[in-house]
């Protein structure tokens, strides 16, 4: 398949886990695609991983929480491909993430962590929309997560946001024609998610999810690709669950 042939694509957070699994299944689609992280060295191995493999792709450093880095990511992808037509939104600070209180988490590090885990997709955003405009629309997937169903602290409430965000923001760049929605995953099994979530956690969540095992970013692609391709081209401003059954809710 080749669904996307032609298009360039920008996934952050993309030097490893859920995000290296969408970036390699893009190009393996045809897909051009910039490998955007803080991790230079891993995700300089993931852009070569790719075109070794005979796919398109160059490694590019942002900061998704700064508005000029997200700019310069922007402004390199039309350099070095002539345009932006598909994002994904995936950093985040997850795996060395602190393990607090919304109470009680110290405020600064609070405030950083919106700024990349909420304020970061829309930062992001901003900064590619005009382009993909100008190139005759395109999609958005922002990377969501049951947690925002759930008690998860400061974690979830991002989360939270980012699917507002996703809603929102809908309404704003269906005039480009750009659509934009959101994946929830449930328990993934990624070096993150065992850096965070104790064993026993783990066993208790599969325990109660109806397909009775972790996800895998494996899992995630399908629906990612599904929802940046022409097959869903009347679907914006949705929030999908992919998460084993974990999660029902109307």
């Amino acid at each position: 398949m080749a669904r996307f042939s032609g298009k360039t694509a920008i996934v952050t957070g993309a030097a490893q886990g859920i995000g290296a699994a969408y970036a390699e299944a893009l190009a393996a689609e045809g897909a051009k695609v910039v490998v955007a992280d803080l991790n230079a060295e891993a995700g300089t191995a993931v852009a070569e991983k790719i075109t070794a493999a005979g796919g398109t792709a160059t490694f590019a450093s942002v900061d998704v929480a700064d508005e000029q880095s997200a700019r310069d990511l922007a402004a390199l992808t039309v350099e070095t491909y002539g345009g932006i037509d598909l994002l994904i939104n995936n950093a985040a600070i997850y795996g060395d993430m602190k393990l607090d209180l919304l109470l009680t988490v110290p405020w600064d590090y609070y405030k950083k962590f919106m700024s990349v885990n909420m304020d970061g997709a829309l930062n992001v955003t901003r900064a590619v929309w005009t382009p993909m405009s100008e190139g005759g629309g395109g999609a958005i997937v922002n990377q969501s997560s049951t947690a925002a169903w759930l008690y998860s602290g400061f974690y979830g409430l991002a989360k939270v946001g980012v699917n507002g965000l996703t809603q929102q923001l809908s309404r704003e760049l269906g005039g480009s024609k750009i659509r934009i929605n959101a994946i929830a995953p449930g328990p993934i099994d990624t070096e993150a998610t065992r850096t965070v979530t104790p064993g026993e956690i783990v066993k208790d969540l599969v325990k109660q999810i109806p397909i009775q095992r972790m996800g895998t970013p494996e899992d995630l692609v399908g629906a990612c690709l599904f929802l940046l391709s022409d097959e869903a081209k009347w679907i914006t401003g949705q929030i999908f669950n992919v998460d084993g059954g974990q999660i029902i809710r109307s």
